[in-house]
This record gives structure tokens, C-alpha cells and sequence, in this order.
């Protein structure tokens, strides 16, 4: 199977974004404490890394139902992104998360 450009950025932007958020939560938001390791974040970070890497999987294995992941991911990774902002010194997830979400709003469309 052919991996077009739009769904190959789309899939490295769904990676980027899964070890981003994973190595941000493991690392920073570790460190940090406090705000950074409440249940509702912490959780938040860990579910945006395990859609992203669905939604790369789905993609990869070139499954049909990769929209609907994809919506699905686009919505947890500005949810992610709004709430990393909110906290602060976390730019980098933040952006990953955005990235992702607008390559995944198309590839849902």
C-alpha cells in the first residue's frame, strides 16, 4: 500500500505528538509535580500519547476506520494542548499536540 504525502505527514505528526506528550508527562510533569501530576492532566497527557499512536496505527495498517480515529484524536489533542498551555512551560507538547490535531482534522475530513 502507497502511504500518500497528506496521510505520511499525518501519521509522523501523530508519532511526534505520542512521544512528545509521553516523554513531557514521564519527565516534566514528573519533576514539576503539583498541577502537573493531578489525576485529570496527568490523564489527559496519557490519553492524547495512546490516541496518537492509534490514530498512527490505524493509518499504517491503512484501515478505513482511520477518520473516525483520526476525529477522534484531532478533539484529545487540542483538549491536551489547552490544558498543557493552561499550566505552562510546556510549549513543546503544546505544539505537537496542535500539529497533530490540524493533520488529523484533514485526514478526518
Amino acid at each position: 500500500m502507497k502511504i500518500d504525502p497528506e496521510m505520511r505527514q499525518c501519521i509522523d505528526d501523530c508519532l511526534e505528538c505520542h512521544a512528545t506528550c509521553l516523554s513531557t508527562a514521564m519527565n516534566h510533569c514528573l519533576e514539576i509535580g503539583g498541577a502537573h501530576v493531578e489525576k485529570k492532566h496527568f490523564t489527559l497527557m496519557m490519553a492524547c500519547a495512546e490516541i496518537c499512536r492509534t490514530s498512527a496505527h490505524f493509518m499504517l495498517v491503512g484501515s478505513p476506520l482511520h477518520r473516525r480515529i483520526c476525529g477522534e484524536c484531532a478533539d484529545i489533542c487540542l483538549e491536551c494542548a489547552a490544558d498543557c498551555e493552561r499550566l505552562g512551560d510546556m510549549e513543546d507538547c503544546v505544539a505537537a499536540c496542535r500539529r497533530c490535531a490540524e493533520s488529523c482534522r484533514q485526514m478526518a475530513s
